[in-house]
């Protein structure tokens, strides 16, 4: 008997195989990455860049230049950049003789990126900047980040690099690196890590011994060093943590090295002793190699010293507090691409029926409540995480060119206060966020046809990136709640009942507002009684829950932004959909979330001791 295969031949088309068994690529065509109505509603009508353009920094600038700008940055991340994330994640860095060999479409994307200013927008005019807000180009970067996060990596590195040796680098030092870089004809990188010291930079071994010639010669191993090695520019340098020799134990004894792959001799370059130990193979992120470096084998790589003396540290803060916003954003990227993939497959995918009927058409899976409920859990934490990163970009452009120094001061207070959570929030929801769309897509979700499986591998990596989700909650309730007699935490809770009366008069739902304005008293409430635990040299007591406090004090500020929308989207001039969209949204995170605020906060008041008294050998 004859064997009818044509439905397991459909299915195999379904699945996007020709007849040669090769995959084509099944993204959705008309995915945008970013809603453009999002960012246009985020900037003009609820955090308003047009006053942006009233400082002193940014007076040269206005909503044409902002609309331009970000217009051209949207149409090269959608024509340009997309079609290349697919083939970059199935064709990683190769490591071979010795060098890194990556994708060869990456030289051409550099350079059409340096030529739309991505590399230098918020750098000053003095340096080839276009001095634009932080807020625009957080914006922007958005959309090249959902395109192709691992190319548009080699931009952000060399943009953090570059930014340090501009603030803290001597003229000889800016001569030698700084030009080259914002020009993009070199990268750069962070090399902070070492293989026995991982997030303890105070442990780091790499040394540094002065010589007579103005350089330092740098010996020791770094780990994890993400661009370290490539043929997309000439050279690369790696702003490098080392020990200067006799200098004091721990962090107080860190300085701050430019060291490149190739150094200038008599007007040509030539290795310069850094080499290339081996590659890291990642899950995710793979257009970006991460790499293991060995600095003076032969004796002769040579750094030149960024900054004072043993202040390394300090100056690379800057970088890393850049970094950690950035990956913010990538968070948010990441889970954005992957949300309007699953938000278009559930407006054209067809599969059952309404509940009650059982004959007639299928309907598309959007008419089901639990995709529904679904794509509205993406929304809040997709579109919350880029209102916050807006608002975090927003206090950075404040703390540099406000008006006065207590609105700096201020916006200072509240950027280092939120940076934290601007990492976290969008990484670790948005984690979650991706691994929704890939349900949402079913069984073809976990397929590599589809792209909903490789956003999820490359956002596990934005939880690890510039210090993992556990560090910086740390840093939140240790460090920065805490500092100035806890100003940052009272300054947050102006911004937010500022909202709320706005809220209020905008006559959103009395419910919401009272739960937010609950919710800042808990979180108040608590944080003094962790704060009084640390003053009683109570480290458990203060920072055993210091994971839970992050989500509840996280879960609050996306509330306030959810809120702050919800107020802005009463007049501004939006579609009835956005409109309805965002009160859906702002409902559902301030009902379903605000919460669970009572519950994390008994957690850390409890300190709840299951992990703490735990025993390694229990394990």
């Amino acid at each position: 008997m004859r064997r009818d295969n044509s439905r397991g031949k459909y299915a195999l088309r379904v699945l996007g195989f020709a007849q040669s068994r090769q995959p084509k690529r099944m993204a959705t065509q008309s995915n945008p990455l970013v809603d453009d109505d999002l960012v246009d509603f985020l900037l003009y009508s609820v955090l308003d860049a047009e006053s942006l353009c009233k400082l002193g920094g940014y007076r040269q600038h206005s909503k044409q230049t902002f609309d331009l700008y970000i217009d051209s940055v949207r149409r090269f991340s959608r024509q340009d950049l997309l079609p290349t994330y697919k083939p970059m994640d199935e064709e990683p860095p190769v490591f071979r003789d010795g060098r890194i060999h990556t994708h060869p479409a990456l030289p051409a994307l550099y350079k059409q990126m340096i030529d739309l200013g991505v590399l230098t927008a918020t750098r000053p005019e003095s340096v080839g900047g276009q001095q634009m807000p932080m807020l625009i180009h957080t914006m922007a970067s958005a959309y090249l980040m959902a395109a192709n996060l691992s190319a548009y990596g080699y931009i952000g590195l060399t943009l953090g690099a570059g930014h340090l040796i501009e603030a803290f680098g001597s003229d000889e030092v800016k001569e030698r690196f700084l030009a080259r870089m914002y020009e993009g004809e070199w990268t750069g990188t962070m090399a902070l890590t070492e293989p026995q010291a991982g997030s303890s930079l105070g442990d780091i071994s790499t040394t540094a011994t002065p010589t007579d010639d103005g350089h330092y010669l740098i010996k020791g191993s770094k780990i994890f060093i993400s661009g370290a090695d490539h043929a997309i520019t000439v050279n690369v340098v790696n702003l490098t943590l080392a020990r200067i020799k006799g200098a004091p134990e721990g962090t107080k004894g860190i300085s701050l090295f430019a060291i490149p792959r190739l150094r200038e001799e008599d007007g040509r370059l030539v290795p310069n002793d850094v080499t290339v130990a081996g590659m890291i193979h990642k899950i995710g992120w793979r257009g970006i190699p991460s790499l293991a470096l060995e600095f003076g084998d032969e004796g002769d790589c040579r750094g030149w010293l960024v900054g004072e003396p043993n202040q390394g540290l300090r100056c690379m803060f800057q970088m890393m507090n850049e970094a950690r916003i950035m990956i913010g954003v990538n968070g948010f990227a990441t889970a954005s691409a992957a949300y309007h993939e699953a938000r278009l497959y559930a407006l054209d995918r067809r599969q059952g029926r309404t509940p009650g009927r059982r004959d007639g058409e299928q309907v598309p899976i959007v008419e089901h409540a639990d995709v529904r409920r679904m794509l509205l859990r993406q929304k809040a934490i997709v579109e919350g995480s880029l209102a916050l990163l807006g608002t975090v970009s927003r206090y950075a452009d404040l703390a540099a060119h406000g008006a006065t120094a207590e609105d700096r001061e201020r916006a200072d207070l509240l950027l280092n206060l939120l940076t934290p959570v601007a990492k976290t929030f969008p990484a670790e929801r948005g984690f979650e966020s991706n691994v929704l769309s890939v349900q949402i897509h079913g069984g073809y979700g976990y397929t590599s046809e589809y792209l909903p499986e490789a956003y999820m591998r490359d956002q596990k990596l934005n939880t690890i990136h510039e210090g993992t989700n556990g560090i910086q909650s740390m840093d939140l309730l240790g460090r920065q709640v805490m500092s100035k007699g806890g100003a940052p935490l009272r300054a947050l809770a102006e911004e937010i009942g500022h909202t709320v009366a706005r809220a209020r008069e905008a006559g959103c739902d009395p419910e919401l507002c009272g739960a937010l304005e609950e919710a800042v008293t808990r979180v108040g409430a608590i944080t003094m009684e962790l704060g009084q635990r640390g003053m009683t040299g109570d480290a458990d007591g203060m920072l055993g829950h210091s994971w839970d406090y992050l989500d509840m004090f996280a879960t609050l500020v996306i509330g306030w932004q959810w809120l702050n929308m919800a107020a802005a989207a009463r007049t501004a001039l939006i579609s009835e959909a956005r409109k309805r969209g965002t009160d859906a949204a702002a409902q559902y995170w301030i009902r379903t979330e605000i919460p669970r605020i009572s519950l994390l906060a008994s957690l850390c008041r409890s300190n709840e001791d299951s992990y703490i008294k735990a025993e390694a050998d229990w394990f």
